[in-house]
C-alpha cells in the first residue's frame, strides 16, 4: 500500500507540475493572441504584458490620436463569473479638472474603475440609460452633462458597455468582452475565458465613439495635446 501511495502522490506531483507549466505558457502567449487582430489597428502599436492573466496592455495611434487598449480580468464580483473588460482610452489631456464617471448597473467593487471612491452622485438626466449611475468628484468642473447626452444613449445601446470615464488625462470607454467559464470556474476557481480575442470591428467602433466625443469636447475648449496615461 505504501507503495502504490508514493506512487499515486508522484503521478499526481507530475500532473500538477505540468498544469503550473501549461498556465504558464498561457499567460506568456495570452497578450499576442488577445491582440493579434488589432495590432494592425494601431500605428506604432507597443505591447506590455501584465503579471497576470489577462491583463494586459496595447499602446500606439488611431488616426493620429494617441490610444490604449488594455484588457482586465475581474474575479472580485460576489456570485457572478468572472469577467474579461476591455478598457480603451484616448489618452489626451482634457479642459476639465473633475471626473465624469458613468456606470451602467454598479453592484460593488471592480477592478477596472475608481467609480467607488468618486464621492458625489449626481442625478442622471433624462434620455440616460435607467440603470445608469453618475459619479464625480468636482460636478461643477466635469463634462458637461449636455455635451455627454449627446453620445451617451448610442453608446449604451450595446448591453455590455459598462463604463464612460472622463478624467482630465483621457477618455476611456469600458465593455464587458468575455465571462468566465462557468464548469471551470465552479470546480477549480479558475477565470479561464475561452481564447478571447479582441475584435477589430468592435474596437474601431469603440474608438470612434471616443473620438467623435473628443470632437464634441474641442469644439467648445481649446485645443489640448497628450498626456501619459
Amino acid at each position: 500500500m505504501t507503495l502504490v501511495a508514493t506512487a499515486v502522490a508522484i503521478v499526481l506531483l507530475y500532473l500538477l507540475f505540468r498544469d503550473f507549466q501549461r498556465r504558464r505558457a498561457a499567460v506568456r502567449e495570452e497578450p499576442g493572441k488577445l491582440f493579434a487582430a488589432i495590432i494592425p489597428m494601431l500605428e506604432g502599436a507597443t505591447l506590455h504584458a501584465g503579471e497576470a492573466a489577462g491583463m494586459h496592455r496595447l499602446e500606439g495611434s488611431y488616426q493620429g490620436h494617441a490610444v490604449s487598449v488594455r484588457t482586465v480580468a475581474d474575479t472580485l464580483a460576489l456570485r457572478k463569473l468572472p469577467s474579461l473588460w476591455l478598457m480603451v482610452t484616448l489618452v489626451r489631456e482634457q479642459p476639465f479638472a473633475g471626473t465624469f464617471d458613468l456606470m451602467m448597473r454598479p453592484a460593488g467593487p471592480t477592478t477596472f474603475s475608481n467609480f467607488d471612491f468618486l464621492p458625489q452622485t449626481i442625478a442622471t438626466p433624462p434620455g440616460f440609460p435607467e440603470d445608469a449611475m453618475l459619479r464625480s468628484d468636482d460636478p461643477a468642473n466635469m463634462l458637461p452633462l449636455a455635451v455627454a447626452a449627446a453620445h451617451v444613449p448610442a453608446l449604451f445601446a450595446d448591453p455590455r458597455m459598462k463604463e464612460l470615464l472622463v478624467t482630465p488625462k483621457g477618455i476611456r470607454l469600458v465593455r464587458q468582452m468575455a465571462e468566465g467559464d462557468r464548469a471551470r470556474y465552479g470546480v477549480f476557481r479558475q477565470a479561464d475565458f475561452g481564447g478571447a480575442a479582441v475584435d477589430p470591428h468592435l474596437l474601431r467602433g469603440m474608438l470612434d465613439s471616443l473620438i467623435a466625443l473628443q470632437h464634441d469636447i474641442d469644439r467648445q475648449h481649446p485645443q489640448r495635446g497628450p498626456v501619459n496615461d
